[in-house]
C-alpha cells in the first residue's frame, strides 16, 4: 500500500487547496491517472497516481489545506472494502505485538503491577498522543481548540483540519443555545453569521488564488510608496497601420496584429532609457535587471494571473502576439506552469477591454512598475490653433515605486511610450 503524497510545488509554494477528487474510495486506477486537482497561490495542479492499484482510502476532502509531503489518500491492491478490514485487523492485534521501540510503563490493576507497552507518539502528533494534520494543528492553535477534545471520523484516529472546523462549529451551537447565567452579568451574544445580516445572503469561500490576490495587493499598497502619473496616446497611427497589415500579417503568421504587440515593443524601448523603472529593491540594494521580461495581466475564472512573455527586447510582432495568445489561452483553460508566471521585470494591464476609461494599476511586486491601458474612445482633439479633429484617443496610466523612482523619471518614462505609440516606425528601430 502507498500513500498520495503531495508533491513538491516550486519554491514558493509549500501549500494547496484540494479542489476536486477525481476518483473515489474503491475506484481502480492506472499509473499515470490523476487522481484529483489541487490548487495553490498560483496554478491549479494535478496529482497523479506512482502506481496502479486501488483508492483505498481518501484521508483529505475537497476543500482541505494540504501541505507538501502530506498524505491525501492510500493506493493499495484489492478492493476497499479488503484493505480497509485489513487494517482494522491490522490495528486490533498491534498492542499485542512487543515492539523494540517502546519502553515499558508500570500501572495498576487490581493491585497488581502490569507491564504496559506505551505506544510511540506519532511524528506529526500535538506532542500530547494526539495524532493531526499539520493543517489541523495549525486550525487549532489559531481557534483555541484543544485537539485531545477533537473527535477525528479517520479509522486510526487521525486528526484533519475539516475535524476541527466541525468540532468549533459544534462548540459554538452549545454555546449559543445555553443561555446565560444571571449570576454571571453577561449575555452570551450569538456568533455573527446568524445575527450579522438581516436579509438573505450567499457565502462562498474565498478561493485559494483569490485569498493571495487579496493579501499580495494588500501588501504592495502597505510597502511600496505607489504614484500614479497619467497620459493619453493618440492611437491613430496604430489604428492605420493595423488596418493596413492585419490580414497579410494574419496570413503571414496565423496570428493576428492586437495592440499588445505595440505596446510590448514600446514600454522594452521606454525600459532601456529609464532603466529604474525595470528594477527591484532588495533590502537596501536597487538590482537593475538587464533583460526585460514582461508580464501580461490576465483575467482567469478564478483570477487575475500575469503569465510572462520572457525576453521580449529579442522578439518580433508576430513572436509577442503569439506568446501572449498561447499565455492567454493557458491562463484560460487553467494549465497555466509555474514557469509561466516566476519572473517579471514589468507588467501590462488592459483595463480598456472591460470598457475602463481610467484607473491606477497597483504594482505587481516586487516589480516598481507596471502601465495601465484603457478604452480608446474618440475625443474632439486641437490639431492646431485654427482645426480640430476626432480622435482615437487612449489613457494610458504608469503606477511606480517612488521609493526608487522620481516623479520626473517616472512622467518622461510614459511620455517616451506616448511618442513610440504615436510613431510605431519608431518601434522597430527600438527593436
Amino acid at each position: 500500500m502507498s500513500d498520495i503524497i503531495v508533491p513538491a510545488m516550486g519554491e514558493s509554494i509549500t501549500e494547496g487547496t484540494i479542489s476536486k477528487w477525481l476518483v473515489k474510495e474503491g475506484d481502480s486506477v492506472g499509473q499515470g491517472d490523476v487522481l484529483l486537482e489541487l490548487e495553490t497561490d498560483k496554478v491549479n495542479l494535478e496529482i497523479s497516481a506512482e502506481e496502479a492499484g486501488v483508492v483505498q482510502k481518501i484521508l483529505r476532502q475537497e476543500g482541505d489545506t494540504v501541505v507538501i509531503g502530506e498524505a491525501v489518500g492510500l493506493i493499495g491492491s484489492g478492493s476497499g472494502v479488503e484493505a480497509t478490514g485489513a487494517g482494522e485487523a491490522a490495528a486490533t492485534q498491534a498492542p499485542e505485538a512487543p515492539s523494540v521501540a517502546t519502553s515499558p510503563t508500570s500501572v495498576e490493576s487490581g493491585g497488581k503491577a502490569v507491564e504496559k507497552s506505551a505506544p510511540p507518539i506519532p511524528s506529526n502528533s500535538d506532542g500530547n498522543g494526539q495524532t493531526a494534520s499539520p493543517s489541523a494543528r495549525k486550525l487549532a492553535r489559531e481557534r483555541g481548540i484543544d485537539l485531545e477534545q477533537v473527535q477525528g471520523k479517520d479509522p486510526l484516529g487521525r486528526v484533519f483540519q475539516e475535524d476541527v472546523k466541525t468540532h468549533n462549529s459544534a462548540e459554538v451551537s452549545r454555546t449559543a443555545s445555553v443561555p446565560a447565567s444571571p449570576a454571571a452579568g453577561k449575555s452570551v451574544s450569538p456568533p455573527p453569521s446568524q445575527t450579522e445580516y438581516s436579509k438573505p445572503v450567499e457565502r462562498q469561500r474565498m478561493s485559494r488564488r483569490r485569498a493571495t490576490i487579496a493579501k499580495r495587493l494588500v501588501e504592495a499598497q502597505q510597502t511600496a510608496a505607489m504614484l500614479t502619473t497619467f497620459n493619453e496616446v493618440d492611437m491613430t497611427a496604430i489604428l492605420d497601420v493595423r488596418k493596413r497589415r492585419k490580414d497579410k500579417f494574419k496570413e503571414k503568421h496565423d496570428v493576428g496584429l492586437g495592440f499588445m504587440s505595440f505596446f510590448t515593443k514600446a514600454v522594452v524601448g521606454a525600459l532601456k532609457r529609464f532603466p529604474t523603472v525595470n528594477a527591484e529593491i532588495n533590502g537596501d540594494d536597487i538590482v537593475l535587471k538587464k533583460y526585460y521580461d514582461i508580464g501580461i495581466a490576465v483575467s482567469a475564472k478564478e483570477g487575475l494571473v500575469v503569465p510572462v512573455v520572457r525576453d521580449a527586447d529579442r522578439l518580433g510582432f508576430a513572436e509577442i502576439e503569439k506568446s501572449i495568445a498561447d499565455l492567454a489561452s493557458k491562463a484560460r483553460s487553467n494549465s497555466l506552469s509555474l514557469a509561466d508566471l516566476q519572473g517579471g521585470t514589468f507588467t501590462i494591464t488592459n483595463g480598456g477591454i472591460f470598457g475602463s476609461l481610467l484607473s491606477t494599476p497597483i504594482l505587481n511586486t516586487p516589480q516598481v512598475g507596471i502601465l495601465g491601458m484603457h478604452k480608446i474612445q474618440l475625443r474632439p482633439i486641437a490639431i492646431d490653433e485654427e482645426r480640430m479633429e476626432n480622435r482615437p484617443m487612449m489613457y494610458i496610466a504608469l503606477s511606480y515605486d517612488h521609493r526608487i523612482i522620481d516623479g520626473s523619471e517616472a512622467v518622461r518614462f510614459l511620455v517616451t511610450v506616448k511618442e513610440l505609440l504615436e510613431d510605431p516606425e519608431s518601434l522597430l528601430l527600438e527593436g
